[in-house]
């Protein structure tokens, strides 16, 4: 029986709106569920409002730092937090730990690494139910499976993807009924802003049709929205 219960509830908090932005799409797109906070006050309005499962924390924030929200989480509730920072200095790392934290990324980062580390996490301290996150999804009798990273078709064969094609459909399914803009799409897709003559995405678009055999006159899985984008117009299937 497919579980229904909510997917981990990770609350995001960053001053930098690039990077919230980021990581919301990013932890959305592999079956999370997130909010945002860019500053202390904000996340503490976040945290009265219901439960969180894990906090990413960044160190550097207007007004009350990381440290001391660590500090004030820690003396209040045991939620697993990693926390972020542009620091190397490992005496920070050293300190933040102490102070409470679970784990320690540092910036730059890799959304994959991230993702990793609040998987651990989740996995050590036992925190949301990780039987719930998205393991793949059910459209028009297509079956896709992160894990894996492999799509099957209805007939029961596999159909290889690229890397940017199995990205461009998690992120159709994940929003699946709701029209999205080109310069939308290539956010999800490159975290950028699209150029004014982009249509990169738009051979990306047509190459994940014909990967679904959906690139006649009338697609009927992505469908093109006149002067707003694409659609995927199938119904869609969590599975967990």
């Amino acid at each position: 029986m497919t579980k229904t219960a909510p997917a981990p509830h990770i609350l995001i908090v960053d001053d930098d709106d690039s990077i919230r932005s980021l990581l919301k799409e990013y932890l959305e797109n592999h079956g999370y569920r997130t909010t945002m906070a860019f500053d202390g006050q904000s996340m503490m309005q976040e945290l009265r409002r219901g439960s969180v499962d894990l906090i990413v924390l960044d160190l550097m924030l207007p007004g009350e730092d990381g440290f001391s929200l660590c500090r004030r989480i820690r003396s209040q509730r045991d939620i697993p937090i990693i926390m972020l920072t542009a620091r190397t200095d490992s005496v920070d790392r050293i300190h933040g730990l102490e102070l409470g934290a679970d784990d320690y990324v540092a910036k730059p980062f890799e959304p994959r690494e991230l993702l990793a580390r609040i998987r651990g996490v989740l996995r050590r301290t036992g925190a949301g139910d990780q039987t719930s996150v998205v393991r793949g999804y059910s459209f028009a009798d297509w079956e896709l499976s992160l894990p894996e990273r492999q799509l099957r078709s209805p007939d029961g064969v596999l159909v290889p993807l690229a890397a940017s094609e199995f990205q461009l459909l998690v992120i159709f399914l994940e929003h699946s009924q709701s029209v999205l803009s080109r310069d939308k799409l290539i956010e999800l897709c490159h975290g950028r802003e699209a150029g004014p003559y982009d249509r990169s995405i738009d051979v990306r678009v047509s190459q994940l049709r014909h990967r679904l055999g959906d690139s006649g006159r009338e697609p009927r899985l992505i469908k093109t929205v006149r002067s707003a984008g694409y659609v995927m117009a199938a119904d869609v299937i969590r599975r967990y």
